[in-house]
């Protein structure tokens, strides 16, 4: 339902451990107390401050909706043993935490897709022969997957890039492997919905024959607003029915939010520099 009354929220790029930076455009987009604030995953590694910055969306308690990204799903990995840490990661902080068991167990309970007022929030994109109920649907049984008992066994499936492309008879871990690299890594597709993981470039560097996954014609979420970071070569992208965050704040750019309007003409971008908050290449 949407709630008349309710300012609309505020959705953040990628913070990747960027708390200062974070802090500063917080106070600077100044929202409302009842506002929302959206963040769209990769809420750490890479930046200087991750466990500050999972203890700061923590204590947002309800008023933060984060989705999970690739990041995220990369410190629940190492934790788990599945894979090891790399250079430039910043998450021993959080995994040498006293508390850490409590912050993994909040970052693994959280969801990869969140919809509301028409508005749908994902890390990395939405297959074009995905509607947003059937998005959900997908999103919900890899959240259910990573909350299970034996989560770690679902996490350790779900790495390499096959499947690449929708099929609706797909089962199993080859199922939950297809949404998770759609949800969480995708950036190129074919008109066929096949994902490229070989670039991560801007849309000049699409491999031929593929386009931004949000180009192909027909995509079955044209119809709602689809809120995404991940893709931080292509900036800031403002459309009517599509919004891109992740402006490389942890690569030296810009830290971005913008305020959720239904209608385009008032939403607001804010934006802080983020030069104090340079990746490691790696």
């Amino acid at each position: 339902m949407t709630a008349t009354n309710r300012p609309p929220p505020l959705a953040f790029g990628d913070l990747q451990g960027c708390r200062s930076q974070f802090q500063q455009l917080l106070a600077k987009a100044a929202p409302p107390a009842d506002a929302s604030l959206w963040f769209a995953g990769d809420l750490i590694n890479r930046g200087p401050a991750s466990l500050a910055t999972l203890r700061d969306i923590i204590a947002l308690g309800d008023r933060a909706v984060p989705v999970l990204g690739n990041h995220d799903l990369h410190l629940l990995s190492v934790a788990a043993g599945i894979r090891k840490s790399k250079k430039g990661d910043t998450i021993d902080d959080i995994l040498n935490a006293p508390d850490a068991d409590d912050l993994l167990h909040w970052v693994r309970h959280r969801p990869l897709a969140h919809f509301e007022d028409g508005m749908l929030l994902v890390h990395a994109g939405v297959l074009p022969q995905w509607d947003a109920t059937l998005t959900l649907e997908l999103a919900d049984d890899l959240q259910r997957a990573l909350r299970a008992s034996n989560w770690k066994e679902t996490l350790a499936g779900l790495y390499g890039n096959e499947p690449n492309r929708w099929k609706p008879g797909l089962k199993g871990i080859d199922r939950l492997r297809l949404t998770c690299s759609a949800l969480t890594r995708m950036r190129f597709v074919n008109a066929n919905g096949a994902m490229d993981f070989s670039s991560n470039g801007s849309i000049q560097s699409a491999p031929a024959g593929y386009m931004p996954w949000f180009d192909v014609p027909s995509r079955r979420t044209a119809d709602i607003i689809v809120v995404f970071g991940h893709w931080a070569a292509l900036g800031l992208t403002m459309r009517d029915n599509l919004i891109g965050l992740d402006t490389g704040c942890v690569w030296g750019e810009q830290l971005s939010a913008v305020r959720l309007a239904q209608s385009p003409a008032e939403r607001t971008v804010t934006q802080v520099e983020c030069e104090g908050c340079r990746a490691v290449a790696g």
